[in-house]
């Protein structure tokens, strides 16, 4: 994917680009990153080659250019990718919660990491190496045909992300955003809250500036579509089924 893509900057649409939109009623909008895989009980055969890592917030875990050597599996907290272009210019493309994977491309040969990894809460992450994963999904069909899954499924997000950056307005691909942070469409409660999260962050998914994130929070909370505290975000921002709306709106 290409990166000037995922970081460009609010630009100016023509009115048939801002009519087209490829987000239609039937499509699962708000489908979370990916279906958060249990693998657990899979990877508790992986023995000695397998470490249990305790990161405090805002702590790098890999760096962009490491050594891709280990796959790593979230059981606690949150973890941030970014990605920084040789003009310095730096992008989220994921938030990674718990049942997520990270550093999986290692797998299929990549000799370095593409992200940077950041833990957003307190976290707790098990390292499998690269060498102990794959015997894994060799030898346990069951678990290599979820991961699969999940593969297919984080690609599929990728793709619809990058629909999203070249089609929709600013003002959309927050709404999206925020919806997919939410886990909207998930069970549970049907107002999810999102929690610690800061403008800038959201700036940075969206590709545009923090002011215009911060001039369309303060227009979807006064059509009362999310809620949140003004002066700290990371209280959390409650978003409400209504904000499918401006997804859905041509």
């Amino acid at each position: 994917m290409s990166l000037n893509v995922m970081v460009r900057r609010e630009s100016s649409r023509s009115r048939s680009d801002r009519a087209y939109s490829p987000m239609r009623r039937d499509t699962p909008i708000a489908r979370p990153l990916t279906t958060p895989l249990n693998a657990e009980p899979f990877l508790a055969t992986v023995g000695s080659r397998k470490t249990i890592l305790t990161y405090p917030k805002r702590h790098i875990i890999f760096s962009q250019g490491d050594t891709a050597d280990a796959v790593f599996y979230i059981q606690e907290g949150r973890v941030k990718l970014t990605v920084v272009s040789q003009q310095g210019k730096e992008a989220v493309v994921a938030i990674l919660e718990p049942g997520d994977f990270l550093g999986e491309a290692c797998l299929a040969g990549r000799p370095v990491c593409l992200a940077t990894a950041t833990s957003v809460d307190d976290s707790t992450i098990i390292r499998i190496d690269k060498r102990a994963m794959a015997r894994v999904l060799h030898d346990e069909p069951p678990f290599s045909v979820l991961f699969m899954s999940y593969l297919l499924s984080r690609n599929i997000r990728v793709q619809e992300d990058l629909v999203d950056q070249l089609f929709n307005s600013s003002e959309k691909r927050l709404a999206r955003v925020l919806l997919l942070l939410a886990r909207f469409g998930e069970q549970g409660e049907p107002e999810p809250v999102i929690p610690r999260i800061s403008q800038e962050t959201l700036a940075d998914m969206v590709g545009t500036t923090r002011s215009r994130v911060s001039f369309f929070m303060n227009k979807f909370r006064n059509l009362h579509y999310i809620d949140y505290d003004s002066v700290d975000l990371k209280r959390g921002i409650h978003v409400r089924s209504s904000l499918l709306n401006v997804v859905l709106h041509d």
